[in-house]
């Protein structure tokens, strides 16, 4: 979703993240833990270039 929101035209995205989403209080399972998190950032920068929106 978040490529997606990138591809459209997004400016910003909110994306939780946790060490251990399975003891977060709240919204654990949808939060990314820091290594997805990591993954997530080098896709969207990707994107950004091609799309000429560097990051």
């Amino acid at each position: 979703m978040s490529l997606a929101a990138l591809a459209c035209g997004a400016d910003g995205l909110i994306v939780e993240v946790h060490p251990n989403p399975i003891e977060a209080l709240s919204d654990g399972p949808q939060s990314l833990t820091p290594d997805q998190f990591t993954t997530l950032m080098k896709e969207l920068r990707k994107l950004a270039v091609i799309m000429g929106r560097e990051m």
